[in-house]
């Protein structure tokens, strides 16, 4: 019986991503703090940033600290990982990819132009360093490191465009995989191209996940975005983005006292009058019944949730899930 846990690989194999629209995830800490630049050009600045108990360091290398939307490597990346544990396979923290399938993937253009900065996204997570106290599963030390370790083309063809490339995750990465600290992102995450909608994305799928919102100052905002913005013009962003109303699964409101609220928009039923559930409930789904086939038993399930539609169908599906392998154990 596949238990949806895979031993990992010897440290001189391999990884191959090979997971067809595999779900994206990304790692919790980085979803969490800044890490990633919200700057459009080379952001050569040492980021310190202090929360709580955490302390992070971000120090760039001479091409700059690495992007938000460099992060798309890792979340491709983790995402594979990811979908390999949940079928049982074995993984390694050394990967090979096809620069194409990344493009596709993170909703990218692949013209020539784009395996080009595709290249200097990956000079800028090895150059990036990060020095944090950040625990990983149930380990918590403080560490230097980049967010990969190495990097190379594998193959390129004849006009100097490259095919393969093989990407090392740093150990800090790798162990988020392990430990299962990650989130799914909606696939329209990719669609953002303001790196503040991304950043804020981020953070309300992190704070707010299923629960019904989630407040927050804008001052404590602005230090989580990471946001080298001084506080009335990134209020200004902020209102920016209300206005528009793009982001994927949330809804910002500003309140009085300078705050924003955080919600999850409303359950959404397609026209059939089918309850939409989410490709993360989906796969804690196979995790609980490795082997079966989720899709016959969410159509059971929708039968029965139709008579009386629940207001939190994921929370609904699995516990009818959990009831229903009980009474069958």
């Amino acid at each position: 019986m596949n238990t949806g846990v895979a031993p990992p690989l010897g440290r001189d194999d391999f990884f191959v991503c090979d997971f067809f629209a595999a779900s994206p995830k990304h790692d919790l800490a980085s979803m969490e703090h800044p890490l990633f630049s919200l700057a459009t050009r080379p952001d050569r600045r040492i980021l310190n940033y202090t929360h709580n108990d955490v302390a992070v360091t971000v120090t760039p290398s001479v091409r700059g600290r690495a992007t938000i939307f460099d992060a798309d490597i890792l979340i491709f990346c983790i995402s594979q990982l990811m979908a390999a544990l949940n079928a049982g396979r074995p993984i390694s923290r050394r990967l090979t990819l096809t620069a194409h399938d990344l493009l596709l993937a993170t909703g990218r253009e692949t013209s020539g132009d784009a395996y080009r900065r595709l290249k200097e996204a990956f000079e800028r997570l090895a150059g990036t360093r990060i020095t944090t106290n950040i625990a990983t599963g149930d380990t918590e030390v403080t560490s230097g490191f980049g967010l990969i370790e190495a990097w190379e083309i594998v193959r390129k063809t004849r006009a100097g465009r490259m095919v393969s490339v093989s990407v090392t995750l740093s150990d800090w990465i790798y162990k988020a995989v392990l430990a299962r600290s990650v989130l799914t992102l909606n696939r329209d995450y990719f669609g953002l191209r303001r790196p503040l909608e991304r950043r804020i994305y981020a953070l309300a799928r992190k704070h707010c996940g299923q629960q019904p919102g989630w407040r927050v100052s804008v001052a404590v905002l602005l230090k989580k975005s990471g946001s080298a913005s001084p506080r009335r013009v990134f209020r200004a962003m902020l209102r920016d983005i209300i206005a528009r109303d793009g982001l994927p699964d949330y809804q910002l409101t500003e309140e009085p006292g300078d705050i924003i609220f955080v919600s999850r928009r409303d359950v959404v039923i397609d026209e059939a009058g089918k309850l939409l559930l989410s490709s993360e409930t989906l796969e804690q789904a196979r995790a609980m019944a490795p082997g079966v086939d989720v899709y016959a038993l969410e159509a059971e399930w929708q039968r029965f949730a139709r008579r009386r539609p629940p207001r939190a169908p994921d929370a609904a599906f699995l516990g009818w899930l959990r009831k229903r392998l009980a009474a069958a154990s």
